[in-house]
């Protein structure tokens, strides 16, 4: 089973397409923060999620593929929770990723451990596998009962996607739904104070 990052969004730990899409914070034209800006933090966040070996280290290439993938999962996830049409290039992209690495575990053998099972590839190919992992999640996610769970925080300030909780639910964290109310009880009273001073 893979182990994806701690999070506080629900629906990341248990889903690393949603960790993913989620590994972009806030609006870019607002100094959002980006968790694969540099092969060292994408290789960094794909460790922390248990899909690469510790050893591995991306390069610009493969790091420019997995946000080039990110983009994808977002517009799947995004067609999903507004009921639109998914780009047939966001598909391909996942169909692509699903076969691009075997999903066979080979035997191995280790004398203290005796026969595991495990996937080994070349450190080339590390990408490769963690994005057939990530899009197999994804793919079954959007074809379980829980696609229709998917949601996007409601916030303005925010760009993340998780899983409701409950049907109610509007934001990805109590910090953004914070903010908003905090927002909409200021605008309460700057209009109360603009009616009193007219």
């Amino acid at each position: 089973m893979t182990q994806v990052a701690p999070s506080t969004v629900p629906g990341t730990c248990e889903h690393p397409s949603l960790a993913l899409v989620d590994t972009v914070h806030g609006r870019p034209d607002s100094g959002g923060h980006d968790e694969l800006s540099s092969p060292e933090t994408a290789t960094a966040w794909l460790i922390d999620c248990g899909l690469v070996a510790p050893e591995v280290g991306l390069q610009e290439q493969c790091r420019s593929r997995l946000v080039r993938f990110r983009h994808d999962l977002r517009d799947l996830f995004v067609a999903q929770i507004s009921m639109d049409v998914p780009s047939p290039k966001a598909i391909e992209a996942l169909n692509r990723a699903l076969t691009s690495a075997p999903g066979a575990l080979l035997l191995r053998f280790g004398h203290e451990v005796r026969f595991f099972r495990s996937v080994e590839h070349p450190m080339t190919q590390a990408v490769d596998h963690a994005m057939a992992i990530i899009a197999e999640d994804a793919a079954a996610l959007l074809t379980s009962a829980d696609a229709s769970r998917i949601a996007a925080c409601e916030s303005d300030s925010c760009q993340q996607l998780f899983l409701r909780t409950h049907a109610r639910r509007q934001w990805c964290s109590n910090r953004c739904g914070d903010r908003v109310r905090a927002a909409r009880a200021y605008a309460r009273r700057r209009a109360a104070r603009n009616i009193d001073a007219t």
